[in-house]
């Protein structure tokens, strides 16, 4: 059976990365993922400590094995790392940046790709990815709905003193709130 790997800062993790996680489980019959929390991604800088991140995603994705993902780019952490079948599971905007990642041909023969693609999201996009890939039969395309939620948006929120009600899960608000996180805007 296939390992579903999700990795992201999630800082903080909201609705739409739960919408994705419950997405791939449902299409691709995963019990389970393995949500690797990126301590220091390579792409991005990031708000709340690690320790804080690791808490928050535990919250939004109790049913999941919520690691710490020490590596930068994804191909450490698929190098280091063994797995039975790895499914890289990922959103439609990083994929059609998939190219740029650090080797990309190598993360393709170490995992294959699970994307999710929303309404409306143009397919000329996907294909033109696909074109570039030399193993594209490694990718796969499972459909989710719509979500407004962003990290960016919600620590702007936070730092605003809103309401995070419909953006993200009940008990990461709270812990966003006991942690006293995104706060200084």
């Amino acid at each position: 059976m296939a390992v579903g790997l999700f990795g992201g800062a999630f800082d903080p993790p909201h609705l739409g990365h739960v919408a994705v996680a419950e997405a791939a489980k449902r299409r691709f019959g995963l019990p389970a993922l393995v949500v690797f929390v990126s301590a220091a991604p390579g792409h991005k800088g990031v708000d709340a400590p690690i320790e804080a991140r690791l808490e928050l995603a535990r919250a939004a994705f109790p049913d999941d094995d919520v690691r710490l993902d020490p590596y930068a780019r994804t191909i450490e952490l698929l190098r280091a790392e063994r797995f039975d079948d790895p499914l890289f599971v990922i959103g439609a905007d990083q994929f059609c940046d998939f190219p740029t990642w650090r080797e990309p041909e190598a993360v393709l023969e170490l995992a294959r790709l699970a994307v999710a693609t929303r309404p409306g999201f143009p397919q000329q996009r996907l294909d033109a990815v696909l074109e570039t890939l030399p193993s594209p039969e490694r990718v796969s395309f499972f459909a989710i709905e719509p979500n407004p939620a962003a990290s960016r948006e919600i620590r702007g929120l936070v730092a605003a003193g809103e309401t995070l009600d419909g953006l993200v899960p009940a008990a990461v608000a709270g812990l966003i709130e006991e942690l006293g996180l995104y706060r200084g805007g």
